[in-house]
């Protein structure tokens, strides 16, 4: 009797034994599975979860480093008297911000280290036939004190007063114009009416000239213009600069189903778009931009003073700066900054430092 009650706690015990030994075995392997899958990127999450997870790293945050908000596009209006077929700003809103509002935005990104703010739209003139621009123009030139001040229009609704009482504090007007003729301009839709787009353009040129701003051209190459020799209207012209843009789709704007425009007929090769460079490589001060350069390498701000990332085709909005700040809302922008550098974001952009013959 005394015999088989040993054996019986003898048999106990071993298998206490195995059961630990069991146990941390297989707490070993999984700590081992779980390590291993760390090591080669692989996931727990189901198929549908991980796509979730994919989807939302790309419209995360860069956490890698702050991005300083050196050159800033601010987009206040969607408006626009022009309707030009490739327009990636289209009017989907008539939103603009009471101005208090946007000076507190315009004051957010001095404070995040802005050195150039570029005022854009829709045409920017026509809110307030240009007042309201001229009073933000003012304020960042005269209050915030930053280096460069710039606005992107069409010209067709600037007048010589607007010269005369805010011109001091403009450092750099860029007019788009796309062709020299008015037939070409008709078809892109850049015209209103029966006014001379060509007209404006010389009109705002010589205005520049009179009330010392720098006179810059943006053209975006396109179906209709991309055979077109301009070398010799340039260069009468004589801009600063003559960016030239390889028309860009973006979702939503001029593309796909929720698109005021459809821009496809107006898309270019990359071919096509370099042949007109190489034709018009003597104008010295032609800056290119390719899709490639363009769509990570600005940091727009819509009319809610949202930053827009266009990494995926399309303008994914952050949450505004009013509501959050600079620091977090620009981490959802999507600006490439070494583009930015590549593509000649940063020059020379105040007009006491380009030492122009006025």
């Amino acid at each position: 009797m005394l015999l088989s009650n040993k054996l019986d706690l003898v048999r106990l015990l071993l298998q206490l034994c195995i059961s630990n030994v069991h146990a941390r075995l297989s707490t070993l392997l999984t700590w081992t599975t779980e390590w291993l899958r760390g090591r080669t990127g692989q996931s727990n999450l189901t198929p549908k979860d991980q796509s979730r997870a994919s989807t939302a790293g790309q419209r995360g945050p860069h956490r890698v480093q702050v991005t300083t908000p050196r050159s800033v596009n601010y987009h206040f209006t969607r408006q626009c008297n022009y309707k030009c077929g490739f327009c990636f700003h289209t009017a989907k809103t008539s939103f603009v911000l009471p101005i208090e509002e946007a000076k507190r935005g315009l004051q957010l990104l001095k404070e995040a280290g802005m050195e150039k703010i570029n005022f854009s739209g829709g045409e920017p003139f026509l809110h307030q036939r240009g007042v309201f621009l001229g009073e933000m123009v003012r304020f960042c030139k005269q209050e915030l004190e930053l280096p460069s001040v710039s606005i992107v229009s069409n010209g067709s609704m600037i007048k010589e007063n607007w010269f005369q009482q805010y011109g001091e504090y403009l450092d750099i007007l860029a007019i788009s114009c796309d062709s020299f003729d008015e037939e070409t301009n008709r078809a892109i839709g850049r015209t209103q009416g029966r006014k001379s787009h060509l007209d404006n353009l010389y009109k705002v040129r010589n205005w520049c000239r009179m009330y010392k701003v720098a006179f810059k051209i943006n053209s975006v190459i396109n179906t209709f213009n991309v055979h077109e020799d301009m070398i010799e209207h340039i260069a009468s012209l004589n801009p600063v600069r003559w960016k030239v843009f390889q028309c860009l789709l973006i979702e939503g704007e001029n593309a796909g189903g929720n698109s005021l425009r459809e821009a496809e007929k107006f898309v270019i090769s990359d071919q096509e778009f370099q042949d007109f460079l190489d034709r018009h490589q003597s104008i010295e001060c032609l800056v290119p931009e390719s899709n490639q350069k363009m769509r990570d390498s600005y940091l727009i701000l819509d009319e809610y003073m949202r930053f827009l990332d266009c990494r995926a085709g399309r303008k994914d909005p952050s949450k505004s700066i009013l509501d959050v700040g600079v620091e977090e809302a620009i981490k959802f922008s999507g600006f490439d900054e070494k583009m930015f550098l590549k593509r000649g974001g940063k020059y020379t952009w105040s007009k006491a430092d380009m030492k122009l013959d006025w």
